[in-house]
């Protein structure tokens, strides 16, 4: 947006901060960034405003926006329809147009009242990778004979360490056939990364691994397309292996108070078919969501363990009839992140914009926030 003319009032590389203690040391000059963002909207009031998911901030801003009478479009839902329903108040009262990429959200904003449009995933329409195998296994030093798996353990640090060193122990059982890639998330660098996976490996409680077993590597999706199986944390990299289409388990964990506490919050509305599993846990993987039922498995906090990782990729490793069924379960869910084949979310979200657009003062100019 930037690139195409739009003022940066606040840059959101800024005001970026992760943690709780690295949040409360920058407070003071966040919200100074924010109020200078609410003074340049109230003096000269944008012609449209586009708001990118990041429900915190941008939910006060379309209040501001609302008063002033400037149309307001959301692209990116944030996720009422699994908890704080109650903000959905503040969507009918303050938001002219919702966005949304998931095919049940349409139908669930609709419902309530609010005007909504599947303009379908952005990953959706992106091609496959082009680089061949033999090109990859040359660039990140793989062995071609061998088969690979990608492990995504997540995007902060507070997952890699709850969530890579059981993949290490899985990987570990699974033994020296197979070689590793690690995707280094943008958040993350490769020397933070690199450490985590060195020590997950000399950890005194994990299983001995053999030298050369993980490779990391800057491109998920890249990884995701040449790897015969992946092992993915909850979050937007699960959709990634939607797309690609690689057969791939879920994992997550986090400490038993906040399992239990999302466990007692989380509720799908009639929209979401979703039923619970042996130990009442409702799925929480976006391929299964997107599908209506359980396409890919979920091992999630206690369920989490090294030696249920490994038993549930094996199938997934062979030419078996589990591979198979995956296989066709992820390319029918994925069939359903476009609204029509071929069509193009962002394309989808300019003719909405410019359909919300209408006559402005010359002193007006385009306004986007900050969470692009």
């Amino acid at each position: 947006m930037a690139d195409a003319g739009l003022e940066r009032v606040v840059r959101a590389e800024d005001v970026a901060h992760m943690g709780i203690t690295e949040v409360i040391r920058h407070a003071p000059y966040i919200h100074s960034q924010y109020r200078r963002l609410v003074a340049s909207i109230k003096q000269a009031p944008p012609a449209l405003a586009i708001l990118i998911d990041f429900p915190d901030v941008n939910f006060r801003l379309a209040a501001h926006l609302r008063r002033l009478g400037v149309p307001v479009l959301w692209f990116v839902s944030p996720q009422l329809w699994a908890w704080k329903r109650g903000r959905l108040r503040w969507v009918q009262k303050r938001v002219d147009r919702m966005l949304v990429i998931f095919p049940f959200e349409e139908a669930f904003y609709r419902a309530r009242g609010v005007d909504a449009e599947f303009v379908g995933h952005p990953l959706a329409a992106l091609p496959l990778p082009a680089v061949s195998r033999e090109e990859y296994a040359a660039r990140h030093g793989l062995d071609p004979a061998k088969q690979w798996i990608a492990l995504l353990p997540g995007s902060r640090e507070k997952e890699l360490e709850a969530n890579l060193s059981a993949m290490v122990v899985a990987a570990a059982i699974l033994g020296s056939a197979y070689e590793f890639m690690v995707p280094v998330a943008s958040t993350i660098s490769s020397e933070d990364m690199e450490n985590a996976v060195a020590y997950a490996v000399i950890h005194p409680d994990n299983h001995p691994v053999f030298p050369g077993t993980f490779h990391l590597v800057p491109d998920a999706r890249e990884a995701l397309f040449h790897a015969r199986a992946s092992v993915v944390a909850s979050g937007t990299a699960t959709v990634q292996a939607l797309t690609i289409g690689n057969p791939f388990i879920v994992i997550y964990r986090v400490s038993p108070l906040t399992f239990a506490i999302a466990k007692r919050l989380i509720r799908y509305p009639a929209e979401i078919r979703a039923a619970r599993d042996t130990d009442g846990n409702l799925p929480i993987a976006m391929p299964n969501l997107i599908a209506g039922r359980r396409i890919v498995p979920e091992l999630l906090n206690r369920q989490f363990t090294a030696a249920n990782l490994a038993a549930a990729l094996r199938p997934l490793l062979g030419d078996t009839p589990e591979r198979s069924r995956m296989l066709a379960d992820l390319a029918e869910a994925r069939g359903k992140l476009l609204p029509t084949p071929n069509s193009d979310p962002i394309k989808r979200v300019c003719d909405a914009a410019e359909a919300l657009l209408k006559p402005a003062p010359a002193s007006a100019r385009p306004f986007a926030s900050p969470a692009v």
